[in-house]
């Protein structure tokens, strides 16, 4: 397949516009920074000591959630907690392993690649890849990309730990800058979050908030898992067209041509070639494989009685399924890899499986380094209090702004975005501004389901730039395999357009679909609260 070559930027091949030189002063100043690892280090200490001076000065914040609620304090005050004390101290001491242990990426990114190291090596990757793209568009296997990353967190972790280096993969082989599809990737499945074609495990959780934010105002109002379905449903199409523009408009032209002598690993020497009639053979049975899994999966969550169905409610919704899905990613490519391997001739025991594993293993020393400085930062970062104070100031200057129209909006999902910069997880950042903009909004006319469908969309578009969210230790280590001196600039100011083209034109889609359209955002979803 032929690709179109583009010429790196370099001091002689200026690039041109103003965006894009914008984006190159992004990058410069980024990584002015030093190493990640260094950074999170450095981060970690600079919490200890801003926790020490605030907590000198007894900085805090009233908690917005009603009295009773989990987690509030008796006095409904927020303090910063000082780590600069003898019990700070003792906590960083005694938590320093735990931190790094039980960060929650860690595991689910090495017990999934562990199976996804067997289909790689087995050389499965590489061919169903080949099989999928080689008569497709270059466009097409880009909006591909970035579609499958959206509809992918409707499988938790998947996205992350398979799908964008395996975009990479693809990228590269098509001889187009793995850095390209990498980045492609990481916008579905993390700019995207909040869209899908279907409901995933976030959408009971933010209702629930909602629901409980919504009663400080109606103690009857109910909010269900469904009510923002329609709008992420028909969102889960222009986040898939951005991104692919972006991809093919800002982000590859700007890499320029790859160069595989920039990888800091020996790379596969990829072909996009046709698979053999041996090869496809062997795809064929580990599709088979990879279906009688499937089908075993489903018999333990489909039926009522299904085993791993919620064992009070019977739900899938918390069940030891959804709990369980890393080692049902695990078996989904490991199975199917052997198979794959078995009848291709690349694997042929049990010790073939091991020395892939191995490897795959082996490649993940930096990721596992910045991890345990980055699960520091966060855990101080936690334990501070200052993302929940920072959330709380920062929706109390919008309250305090008396917008009451629609283009309340506009600085709500702007908000909503900022905060997500430093307080990454969408439930706990919303459990913390829920309480104040769903009854403040309501009080001004606006329904609990709309309030929450604009959240959304500010908590999604700058997951792919905050260094808070938990995943981007790993895509910095995806991306340094394919560029060694790779740092936090490029991959922000690589991720930036991203950002920036999502935030604005999401934010159109929702103002076209609940105020010119009047359309609802989910079913029986009320646009206009009326008591």
């Amino acid at each position: 397949m032929s690709v179109e070559n583009i010429t790196k930027p370099t001091e002689s091949t200026p690039q041109k516009g103003l965006f894009s030189r914008f984006l190159t002063t992004v990058e410069w100043l980024g990584n002015l920074l030093p190493h990640p690892v260094t950074l999170f280090a450095l981060l970690a200490l600079g919490i200890v000591i801003l926790s020490g001076i605030l907590g000198y000065f007894e900085v805090s914040v009233v908690d917005p959630r009603p009295e009773g609620a989990k987690g509030r304090s008796p006095d409904g005050m927020i303090p910063v907690i000082s780590l600069l004390s003898a019990e700070g101290l003792q906590r960083i001491v005694t938590g320093l392993v735990t931190n790094f242990t039980g960060f929650a990426p860690l595991g689910t990114v090495l017990v999934a690649l562990l199976g996804v190291s067997v289909a790689e090596h087995s050389g499965l990757l590489s061919t169903a890849m080949r099989a999928l793209v080689m008569n497709a568009s270059k466009r097409m296997v880009t909006f591909a990309i970035v579609f499958a990353g959206i509809i992918s967190n409707t499988a938790s972790e998947l996205g992350y730990v398979v799908l964008i280096p395996l975009a990479a993969m693809i990228f590269h082989a098509l001889g187009r800058h793995p850095l390209a599809g990498l980045a492609a990737a990481f916008a579905g499945v993390s700019a995207g979050y909040s869209a899908n074609l279907l409901l995933g495990t976030v959408d009971p959780l933010l209702s629930g908030i909602t629901e409980a934010a919504a009663r400080m105002i109606d103690p009857d109002y109910v909010v269900g898992p469904e009510v923002n379905w329609y709008f992420m449903f028909i969102s889960t199409f222009l986040i898939a067209a951005m991104g692919t523009l972006v991809t093919e408009k800002v982000v590859e032209p700007r890499l320029g041509q790859y160069d595989s002598n920039e990888a800091s690993v020996v790379l596969d020497k990829q072909k996009m070639e046709a698979p053999s009639d041996v090869e496809i053979r062997a795809l064929k049975w580990a599709g088979v494989a990879f279906f009688s899994v499937c089908a075993v999966l489903a018999l333990t969550v489909i039926p009522d009685n299904g085993i791993l169905r919620h064992p009070n409610t019977g739900e899938v919704a918390g069940s030891p399924f959804l709990k369980g899905i890393v080692a049902f990613i695990f078996i989904s490519f490991a199975i199917p890899g052997f198979v794959y391997g078995r009848l291709a001739g690349t694997m042929k025991n049990d010790r073939d499986i091991i020395n892939a594993m191995s490897k795959s293993m082996g490649s993940m020393g930096l990721y596992i380094t910045l991890v345990f400085f980055a699960a520091q930062f966060v855990a101080f970062f936690n334990w501070t209090n200052l993302g929940t104070v920072m959330a709380v100031e920062g929706a109390a200057l919008l309250q305090q702004l008396g917008l009451d129209g629609p283009e309340v909006f506009v600085l709500f999902i702007l908000m909503c975005g900022i905060v997500n910069l430093s307080l990454g997880s969408a439930s706990a950042q919303w459990a913390v501004t829920a309480p104040i903009f769903v009854p403040m909004l309501m009080l001004v006319g606006f329904a609990p389901e709309v309030i929450q469908a604009a959240y959304r969309i500010g908590d999604s578009v700058t997951n792919v730039i905050s260094p808070m969210m938990s995943y981007f230790g790993l895509i910095m280590a995806m991306a340094a395999k394919y560029k060694r001196d790779v740092g936090m600039g490029t991959l922000i100011a690589m991720m930036l357009p991203y950002s920036m083209v999502f935030m604005i034109g999401w934010t159109l889609l929702f103002f076209i679909w609940v105020f010119v359209l009047g359309m609802p955002v989910g079913p029986g979803a009320a646009t206009y609260y009326q008591p």
